[in-house]
């Protein structure tokens, strides 16, 4: 019987560091089983697999564990299926209602009256530490919210990755408060960017962003020997996608007005939807395509290649970009699209825009 106790108690155990009260989570039983090979040394001795089989029948039997039927077993005997679900933790106990009263000055508890299961120990803790913050937050300092994050909840990722903290994700929404209660943001991501000689920030009126260090360097070359299109004062290195993140952080350093701003990305889908998101998000600002370099590009149709790997190709992101171009031109980028080619900016060299001056 000792034997037997020892490891439904550790499989339980397993089981129980794994259960959340709001998702069910997959299992691979090998995986299980391995685990208890590695902290029992007498395992195999004392028929380890055949009580391991009875202390899953029986969590199985409970509910606590739910079978995956898709015919895949772990390959012993007696046989048991490959995958469980691990149903969600049953809460036992609720909060005091005494205690959420006293709290109730500050949140609203509606979201856990209609979902108990989330009324679990460590939520009131995360909740409480929300409480002794909100008590005395008029005379903090605005922080980012990673800081905040591991001042209140002990992982500066708390409240952003979801995939490592489910619960963290949804934390806020759940309790009611908001990210200026905790006098939190999110800081945009800096990027590098180069002012043309003897311009100061006052002189910035027209800014070129590029996707790739590749032009990066070589439109500052262009710039200082006025071979630039545009004639920009300010150049920023998009750095791909990640403009996206770091658009915002232009408003930080420079004085508000109204600037000119042209995009330049390579002629693919993802350049397309990088363009199109920044136009969406930015409405209040003048962004364009850098037309000029676009149809410098596509006079560099024989060093088209092949369109990268897994690049969504959206549709609507696509006909907007198009819709900028002449006829012509048009039919030079669907044939593009059709193909499923692409122009990378890197065609744009000091040595080929000499074929333009």
């Amino acid at each position: 019987m000792i034997t037997i106790d020892i490891i439904e108690t550790r499989v339980r155990g397993f089981i129980a560091d794994i259960q959340h009260p709001k998702q069910k989570k997959k299992i691979n039983i090998n995986d299980l089983e391995l685990q208890l090979r590695k902290l029992l040394n007498d395992y195999f001795e004392m028929d380890g697999y055949t009580l391991f089989y009875h202390a899953i029948e029986t969590l199985q039997a409970e509910g606590i564990l739910i079978p995956i039927q898709n015919n895949q077993y772990n390959g012993r005997t007696p046989a048991l299926l490959l995958y469980f679900w691990v149903n969600i933790k049953v809460q036992s106990e609720k909060w005091d209602r005494l205690a959420m009263m006293k709290l109730s000055d500050q949140f609203d508890f509606s979201f856990y009256e209609r979902h108990p299961e989330w009324q679990t120990r460590e939520e009131w803790e995360r909740i409480h530490n929300l409480y002794s913050f909100l008590q005395s937050s008029q005379g903090r300092e605005i922080v980012s919210v990673e800081e905040r994050s591991l001042e209140l909840f002990g992982h500066e990722k708390f409240l952003l990755d979801g995939d490592s903290f489910p619960e963290g994700k949804g934390f806020l929404a759940r309790i009611g408060v908001s990210e200026e209660q905790l006098k939190m943001v999110h800081y945009a991501e800096p990027f590098v960017f180069w002012m043309k000689q003897g311009k100061e920030i006052k002189d910035i009126h027209r800014v070129l962003i590029v996707e790739n260090l590749s032009f990066f360097h070589t439109s500052i070359t262009l710039l200082e020997a006025n071979k630039l299109d545009y004639e920009p004062e300010l150049i920023i290195y998009g750095e791909g996608a990640k403009i996206e993140r770091s658009f915002s952080f232009f408003f930080r350093m420079f004085p508000a007005k109204n600037y000119l701003f042209y995009y330049a990305g390579d002629l693919d889908a993802v350049g397309y939807g990088i363009l199109n998101r920044l136009i969406e998000k930015y409405s209040d600002c003048c962004i364009q395509p850098a037309l000029k370099i676009y149809r410098k590009m596509l006079e560099c149709m024989e060093q088209r290649n092949n369109q990268k790997q897994g690049q969504t190709q959206n549709i609507k992101y696509r006909d907007a970009f198009f819709q900028w171009f002449t006829e012509e031109e048009q039919n030079l980028l669907m044939q593009l699209w059709q193909e499923n080619k692409r122009i990378a900016q890197e065609v744009l060299t000091i040595e080929t825009w000499r074929r333009w001056m």
